[in-house]
């Protein structure tokens, strides 16, 4: 056993906590005129990040080996509670989804929790069951049944942000496991009719692709999100407005704290900004792979890949979002974005991470 990787946490730690400024920054506005507390969503969100710092502080004690005996008990817990939020009474409804249990002010998202409880669960299938995965239907079939069951309860809620985040990590851990590429094309294939199924089911997903595809044609509709996150990102310039001064958290941009966070970020700080965010993100994932590539143990070698594959999937999916290169799908920024469950669920996995990096050898 070696020390932890410090450049990945001191990484994570400025991440963070730059993640808390900029909440304040993009939603004092909304928070003062919402709750007549310009101070609200930041101090919610520094209560999540000091708890996920004290998560952070217990499980780096906690080999991450112990994942390996507790996988199907955590998945287990996952996919009940992805259940239970689907009924009334019990589920609420916040933004059109019933995604959430709700306690008191703070509300409680299982489809987060479900994104880490599946990569455990599939890094232990995969370490136990290498030479199955030759067998499609043996190896492969089994854990996409599970895939598939976990993606419908999602979209039940719909949270097709999330389920897509889920479905490709999965996908890709089974690619780097040695599944063969020809059973990939079929997926895509499939995966290609779904999209357009889950379209015809709902056709305001049909919108957003067009309002993506020309945001003008609803300015004031499906394509206002986009437009205003443009207008937040072209006045940044070199170095940006300066702390505190967007224009576009004045009720322009709908919730700036939350999936377009990225777009105050340009416009306070501009490009010098933008990089330097960025490169945080690039050291954190490049960190991450290493660690799987180094780590000895299978196990530990697909849980590492998976969260950091998972994070970077995310973050990339995000900032598609906010420059307009992709519809909106409600993905959140990890580490910068407003919200509890994404926090927490975002600092327990780094911390298995830097567990992992404490047995790894060079």
């Amino acid at each position: 056993m070696k020390r932890v990787d410090w450049i990945l946490l001191i990484s994570i730690i400025v991440i963070s906590l730059f993640g808390v400024i900029m909440i304040y920054s993009a939603s004092y506005v909304w928070a003062l005129y919402k709750f007549n507390d310009a101070y609200r969503f930041v101090k919610m969100q520094g209560l999540f990040l000091v708890v996920g710092f004290v998560i952070m502080y217990v499980t780096l004690k906690i080999p991450y080996t112990k994942y390996l005996s507790k996988a199907n008990v955590i998945f287990g817990i996952c996919f009940i509670l992805l259940i239970l939020v689907l009924i009334p009474g019990i589920g609420t409804v916040r933004n059109g989804s019933r995604s959430w249990f709700g306690i008191g002010s703070f509300g409680i998202q299982p489809s987060e929790f479900t994104k880490l409880g599946m990569i455990i669960f599939t890094s232990k299938y995969l370490s136990r069951n290498e030479k199955e995965l030759r067998d499609i239907k043996r190896g492969v079939l089994p854990i996409l049944v599970i895939l598939m069951l976990v993606f419908g309860l999602i979209m039940l809620q719909p949270d097709f942000g999330t389920g897509v985040i889920i479905v490709m990590s999965i996908v890709v851990l089974l690619f780097v496991s040695g599944v063969k590429m020809g059973f990939f094309v079929k997926i895509g294939f499939l995966g290609l009719l779904g999209i357009a199924g889950l379209i015809v089911v709902a056709p305001y997903r049909l919108k957003r692709i067009l309002s993506f595809i020309d945001p003008w044609s609803d300015p004031l509709g499906s394509g206002f999100q986009i437009i205003q996150s443009l207008y937040a990102i072209g006045p940044g310039g070199l170095l940006g407005l300066g702390f505190g001064n967007s224009i576009q958290k004045h009720f322009y941009l709908p919730e700036p704290q939350t999936d377009f966070i990225f777009s105050i970020i340009s416009e306070e700080f501009g490009f010098m900004g933008v990089v330097i965010v960025a490169s945080l993100f690039m050291v954190i994932i490049y960190r991450g792979f290493r660690i799987s590539k180094n780590c000895e143990n299978r196990f530990g070698k697909y849980l590492a890949f998976g969260i950091t594959f998972q994070l970077a999937f995310q973050t990339l999916l995000n900032l598609m979002v906010v420059v307009g290169l992709i519809p909106v799908t409600g993905v959140t920024l990890p580490f910068l974005s407003y919200g509890g469950s994404s926090l927490l669920i975002t600092m327990l996995g780094m911390s298995i991470l830097l567990n992992i990096s404490k047995y790894n050898y060079d």
